[in-house]
């Protein structure tokens, strides 16, 4: 076996061991949510307490004042793009469904993006923290059971109002926007006590450690936990284990940046006003349930006067033309790994053809001629090598027969015969190497980009993101790359000649489950590779008879 054989052959392998571990993974049963069905987020976990970086530490409300029984009452507020439902204990948002974005597994309903436990625990929380003050666990009055943004307005405004203590009146505000997932939360505090409040106020994100959703690439599950930016310390993801053993690492002071919860295709962000002291934090708060959040100092409040903090936050789809306008470093929430640095271009590309074209699908069409462009000295290259050696192909067959029991010999005879036809046996792999690193980038923009999900292509294609429903674009694939197997020149080893054979069986049954998407990027490249690979090696094999001299 030559080297160029050897190198391809390791690359096959390595993608099949990949591909088969990612199989295995993706169709493994999603692991239930390991919360009590009674029990809700704003039952479980203590009040935050600010460090003495960020001032005084005031004293916190007991844990269990002013808790809300379960079944605590609850709002909806509906708007253009939104359905929350806002809970009595805490106003926190405990349900939220995307007007826009339908479930994975029945797309005539809404996709749950909050949830109280249906399938995972995911509530938005804040509080203030101080003697006395609201917070995530008290008890709220709520205006009215629905509320609804009417034609004609643009924004929705729900005001909650606390429990009087001590002559300290406390009103949460949240206003909804017309076309927004932006919410924006407020308090209002009034002191009509004789003393001075300097309380603190925190805003959490509070889910369980269960993925959202059991999709991975190449056996590496997609990212779901917390994640923290800053402008000086940039992107940090937070696995829930690390902050089980109390190993984050993460920006704990600022005065910039937001705190996220990251899933597949969504994000759940408290974003607070740049400019405004901070501190980050990340912890446990019950069996399997985990909040990251951020506390904001409130400017000390004389008796009878009024104060305010408050904070943005962003609950709906990582759409990646949009996160970058809303809070600096958001669209990283979008995170391709290592690869970013192909993966953002290639995104950026296809979202250019997709705006000419109006379909996500053509343009992954367009993406993958461009992607063959570029490529296509190097395609060029290995091509002209595999054709050589096809060329060549009786006549290394003529030194095994003669030198196969002398492999010195025959090394030695097949090196000769390489210089002398000015071959490189290594040029029909290299190319090869050099585009991997291309389509696995490509695989993590399809995989991991909410624009291709549920987007629809022609006839049966209407997910781009999920597997083809009745297989027939793997088959296809397939088939190219059993084309392409012919194009090679056979191996003189019958039994690598067999493995290389099997390749398109074994890749045709891998890629069954794989995106539809990215199966459709490969079909084209197998099409496009089998018209250039055809074409250079009928010139060759036309203009030469293998000796080196014109036939």
């Amino acid at each position: 076996m030559d080297q160029r054989r050897l190198i391809l052959f390791l690359v096959f392998a390595f993608s099949i061991v990949m591909l088969w571990e990612g199989w295995i993974k993706h169709n493994q049963p999603a692991p239930v949510a390991q919360t009590p069905a009674a029990s809700t987020a704003g039952d479980i976990g203590a009040v935050p307490t600010p460090s003495a970086g960020l001032g005084a530490t005031p004293t916190p409300a007991v844990p269990g004042e002013q808790a809300a029984p379960s079944g605590a009452p609850r709002m909806l507020v509906v708007t253009d793009m939104l359905r929350a439902e806002i809970s009595a204990n805490g106003g926190d948002i405990v349900r939220l469904e995307l007007e826009h974005h339908k479930a994975s597994d029945d797309k005539t309903r809404n996709f749950v993006l909050l949830d109280d436990g249906g399938r995972h625990l995911y509530n938005a929380q804040t509080g203030l923290i101080g003697d006395g003050l609201p917070n995530h666990k008290t008890v709220f009055a709520l205006p009215a059971a629905e509320l609804a943004l009417k034609d004609g307005e643009d924004s929705l405004v729900v005001r909650l109002q606390a429990p009087e203590q001590n002559g300290v009146k406390v009103t949460k505000v949240m206003t909804f926007r017309r076309g927004s997932y932006l919410v924006d939360v407020a308090y209002e505090i009034d002191n009509g006590s004789a003393q001075a409040l300097a309380p603190h106020a925190y805003f959490q994100l509070t889910r369980d450690g269960q993925p959202a959703e059991q999709v991975q690439a190449f056996g590496v599950h997609t990212f779901t936990g917390p994640a923290f930016y800053t402008e000086a310390e940039k992107f940090h993801k937070v696995q829930f284990e690390d902050i089980e053993k109390n190993k984050a690492k993460f920006p704990k002071n600022a005065s910039d940046g937001w705190v996220a919860m990251v899933q597949h295709y969504f994000v759940g962000a408290w974003l607070p006003a740049v400019g405004v002291e901070r501190e980050f934090f990340a912890r446990k708060v019950g069996t399997d349930l985990y909040s990251a959040g951020v506390i904001l100092p409130v400017a000390e409040i004389a008796p009878g006067a009024s104060g305010k903090v408050d904070a943005h936050l962003y609950i709906g789809p990582q759409e990646q033309d949009k996160l970058q306008d809303i809070a600096p470093g958001l669209e990283r929430v979008v995170d391709y790994g290592l690869l970013t640095v192909i993966a953002a271009p290639l995104f950026w590309v296809l979202s250019w053809f997709h705006q000419l074209t109006g379909n996500w699908g053509w343009a992954i069409i367009l993406v993958t001629v461009t992607i063959k462009l570029l490529f296509f000295p190097l395609s060029a290259a290995s091509y002209k090598s595999m054709a050589k050696m096809r060329v060549l192909a009786p006549r290394l067959q003529r030194m095994k027969e003669l030198y196969g029991n002398d492999k010195a010999k025959m090394q030695q005879e097949m090196m000769s015969l390489y210089r002398n036809e000015k071959i490189n046996p290594l040029g029909g792999c290299l190319p090869i190497l050099v585009q991997i690193p291309v389509f696995i980038a490509l695989y993590w923009v399809l995989l991991g980009s909410v624009e291709m999900r549920h987007a629809p292509w022609l006839g049966w294609i209407q997910d781009l993101a999920a597997k083809d429903p009745y297989f027939i674009l793997p088959i296809i694939m397939g088939v190219s790359m059993l084309v392409q197997m012919k194009l090679n020149p056979t191996p003189p080893d019958p039994i690598q000649a067999k493995v290389m054979m099997a390749m398109p069986i074994v890749f045709t049954f891998m890629f069954l489950w794989f995106p539809s998407g990215l199966v459709l990027y490969w079909v084209v490249n197998n099409c496009l590779s089998i018209a250039q690979q055809w074409q250079i090696t009928r010139m060759i094999e036309g203009g030469k008879s293998g000796t080196g001299k014109p036939a």
